[in-house]
């Protein structure tokens, strides 16, 4: 079996109701990109990438798009089974850009498990379990509209929840987490998510000041050296996010002792491939991880899916999707909704979920 070729599609993820608001950056809308990879026998494959944004992290969007552009022409006429040989060659061919590698990478274990007829979780190690547990997001707001949501996620069955923080003055941080910390459920668990957007004078005083309620303070400052001292000063488990972006920064934390658990987001690291290998250096060190990604449809939520279903549950803090912020999706027969705080996996072979493409639909790049 062969590449034969490699399309790029278009998809744009407005977001439903408010904006998303992070410590950084205010978001309407997500630009995201679909990758699929066609081969000579038949078969197909579907992967997807999208960022933040353009301030979340290094890349971006159209930075992906070129990326893609680069690498796609050296894949034709790889076989796509060989998926660390592929990635290899995408990686001779372009330094860095893992946000666009992932995308390919995830269309391959997609083609690799029609091939098998199996699904991507069976192919990453087997399904511990069919259902997992979700969470939910709170943007940065009030902190009476905070608690209001949290009251409202806990009822639609999420056990798990993240507040966002930073980017304001730091009493009405610590007045948001009191607020929700006062209705948190004894069994729902709470991360208070800065996303780089604290100092680490405002981190310490935030985990001082709320040393009474019970969270995990995830990614609190910009740098890695930030975060570390901090952690040898607060009063909370902490969690690192954005600063792990590959294998090599994981490795470095874990010998620095650097966090109690990770927020891992599979095209930041490279895609699945990447992610399969973090999976076993997290569970030999014992630390808890989430299966997540930074945006995206259908094809995200199934690939974070597959691979959070492969983690044991003591070590899996859930697996996060954009879906509660965005309208519709790109398989409706197959689509990747949360019920009651929780995701079960597509039944499918592969990822599970094929996007439908609207009639006369051309790809803004096509690669044979």
């Amino acid at each position: 079996m062969k590449i034969s070729a490699i399309e790029v599609y278009h998809r744009a993820l407005p977001i439903s109701g408010e904006p998303y608001r992070m410590a950084l950056q205010t978001l309407t809308a997500l630009d995201s990109t679909l990758v699929r990879v066609r081969t000579d026998s038949g078969l197909e494959g579907w992967g997807e990438s999208c960022p933040l944004g353009p301030s979340y992290q290094p890349e971006h969007m159209l930075g992906g798009r070129a990326a893609l552009a680069d690498m796609a022409p050296h894949l034709i006429g790889r076989n796509p089974l060989h998926i660390q040989q592929v990635n290899h060659v995408m990686n001779q061919a372009l330094c860095g850009s893992l946000y666009a590698k992932a995308a390919i990478d995830m269309a391959l274990w997609d083609i690799a498990g029609k091939a098998y007829g199996a699904r991507v979780c069976d192919l990453l190690g087997g399904a511990v379990r069919e259902q997992l547990p979700s969470y939910y997001a709170i943007s940065l707001l009030p902190p009476d509209a905070a608690a209001a949501v949290a009251q409202q996620k806990q009822a639609e069955g999420f056990k798990r929840l993240q507040l966002k923080v930073g980017g304001r003055d730091i009493s009405e941080d610590i007045a948001a987490v009191r607020k929700v910390a006062e209705v948190l459920a004894p069994d729902t668990a709470l991360a208070v998510d800065a996303n780089r957007g604290l100092s680490a004078r405002d981190a310490i005083q935030l985990s001082l000041a709320c040393r009474e309620q019970r969270f995990v303070l995830e990614q609190p400052c910009m740098t890695y050296e930030q975060c570390l001292g901090v952690r040898r000063q607060i009063s909370h488990p902490l969690y690192l996010d954005e600063v792990i972006t590959d294998l090599n920064m994981l490795l470095r934390a874990i010998g620095d002792n650097a966090a109690d658990g990770f927020g891992m987001k599979q095209s930041r690291v490279g895609g699945l491939s990447q992610m399969r290998t973090i999976r076993d250096v997290c569970a030999a060190a014992g630390l808890p991880m989430t299966s997540d990604d930074t945006w995206g449809g259908d094809l995200i939520a199934a690939s974070c899916l597959h691979l959070g279903a492969t983690l044991q549950p003591a070590l899996c803090d859930g697996v996060w999707i954009a879906a509660p912020y965005i309208d519709g999706h790109y398989d409706e027969e197959n689509a990747i909704d949360i019920v009651a705080g929780q995701l079960r996996l597509p039944s499918g072979h592969g990822l599970g979920v094929v996007p439908q493409l609207a009639a006369g639909e051309a790809p803004l790049m096509q690669f044979d």
